[in-house]
């Protein structure tokens, strides 16, 4: 149980909370996870400069072990102002019968303040060096040199994310301390930054091994992890520890709607496909009716298409339609079996431990 991943990070447990964005991270939830001795993550991409002070703040009062912040470093795609008012248009007008079924007004083409109201990358870096976490992660790329220099110098440990062994050489090659190397099994964003993300999905077992073998710096593996064995098979290939996220995104401490929370729990979440349908950014949802009627539809980039879809996926939840509503889940879904933090780590951590 004690690897290069384990001191790098400064935990006991190989086990590391994946970092939830938008309303699903809680304090709640990554100080139980720390405190638990493994590492716990909050997502911070959509928060602004004086929230992520506060956030890091609440975390440092509710645990003094290790925790995680994550934050997006591409945090909007390239789009022509021109074709982004015709496909938002066009997009409003497939969804309509949607919005009059939901009872909800149909969205307003956005402003620029709006889209970047978070303050974006910059800003959003430079309150996380100040409140100065113990770990600092990031996804869809790497920060710049000065920022990383900036990590070193404030003691700050760095983690980013590879979705292919050219990804992790790059993490490595730029300073950063370790890498989470993430098969397309996983829920959530595929964070890609090299090529495509369609030309970047590989399975996490056969990624891992790769990537141990192709970097010296600790390897966490992620994607489709929801089992002590799934973890135990990770340590198997040489990764110094799991992300786990479907699995802690299903405990009662997750900020989870409780809709997403039952579907997860049940059969239904057992049929994962990965759509950009609902953020403009390719993700692995429960499958279900809306992504199948949008499949031939154009779509915008991020973040403009999750903002288009905004009321849909709120009211889809409020009403606990399956059928509509944007339910990140990871393959490993169906093995879900604990609904609080603490059960579930110590699961995680059995068949692991017999193997060490």
């Amino acid at each position: 149980m004690n690897t290069p991943a384990t001191r790098k990070l400064g935990i006991r447990h190989p086990v590391v909370q994946g970092p939830f964005g938008g309303t699903f991270s809680t304090v709640r939830l990554a100080a139980a996870v720390s405190n638990l001795g493994g590492l716990g993550s909050y997502g911070l991409q959509a928060f602004d400069p004086p929230a992520i002070r506060h956030i890091i703040g609440e975390l440092r009062a509710a645990t003094n072990q290790p925790f995680a912040v994550n934050l997006w470093v591409s945090d909007q795609d390239t789009a022509e102002p021109a074709a982004l008012q015709s496909t938002f248009e066009s997009l409003r007008q497939r969804l309509a019968p949607i919005h009059e079924e939901l009872g909800i007004a149909p969205p307003a083409f956005p402003e620029e303040a709006l889209v970047s109201g978070n303050g974006g990358f910059d800003q959003q870096v430079e309150a996380v060096l100040e409140a100065r976490p113990p770990i600092f992660s990031f996804v869809f790329g790497i920060p710049p040199a000065a920022v990383l220099r900036e990590c070193r110098r404030q003691g700050i440990v760095t983690l980013g994310a590879a979705t292919t062994v050219d990804e992790a050489r790059a993490i490595e090659a730029a300073g950063v301390d370790a890498v989470v190397a993430t098969g397309f099994e996983a829920g959530g964003h595929r964070p890609s930054f090299l090529r495509p993300t369609g030309e970047s999905l590989h399975g996490t077992l056969p990624l891992v091994a790769a990537v141990v073998e192709a970097v010296k710096i600790p390897v966490i593996a992620a994607g489709g992890i929801a089992s002590g064995r799934g973890v135990a098979a990770a340590l198997a290939l040489g990764a110094g520890a799991a992300q786990i996220g479907t699995a802690f995104l299903a405990c009662d401490e997750s900020g989870a709607h409780p809709f997403h929370k039952a579907v997860l729990r049940s059969g239904r979440a057992g049929e994962t496909t990965l759509t950009r349908a609902y953020t403009g950014r390719l993700a692995r949802f429960v499958r279900n009716r809306l992504m199948d009627e949008l499949d031939d539809t154009p779509l915008l980039p991020f973040p403009w298409q999750s903002h288009a879809m905004a009321a849909i996926k709120e009211s889809a939840l409020t009403h606990a339609r399956a059928d509509l509503a944007a339910l990140y889940a990871g393959q490993g879904a169906p093995l879900l079996r604990h609904t609080t933090a603490a059960e579930l780590l110590w699961d995680l951590l059995a068949p692991a431990a017999e193997t060490s």
